[in-house]
C-alpha cells in the first residue's frame, strides 16, 4: 500500500522489488485498451495503476477492476 509522505517532491512510497524498500515512486492512472480488434477497441477499455519507481525506473500496472 502506498504511503504519503511529507516532502512534496517525494510523492508516494512504496515497496520497490528491484530496490528491495520503500521507495518514491510516481503513480498514475491510464486506460488501457485489451482488444487486438478494432471493432470492440472502444469496448475494451480497462484502467490500469501505474507505478513508477523514482529511484531504478521500475515500471509496474495493476488492473483495477479485476472479477
Amino acid at each position: 500500500m502506498a504511503t504519503r509522505i511529507d516532502d512534496d517532491d517525494a510523492g508516494m512510497t512504496e515497496p520497490c522489488a528491484d530496490c528491495g524498500r520503500e521507495t518514491p515512486h510516481d503513480v498514475s492512472i491510464e486506460l488501457r485498451t485489451e482488444s487486438d480488434r478494432a471493432e470492440n477497441a472502444q469496448f475494451s477499455r480497462e484502467p490500469y495503476r501505474v507505478t513508477s519507481c523514482r529511484l531504478c525506473g521500475r515500471e509496474r500496472s495493476i488492473r483495477m477492476n479485476n472479477e
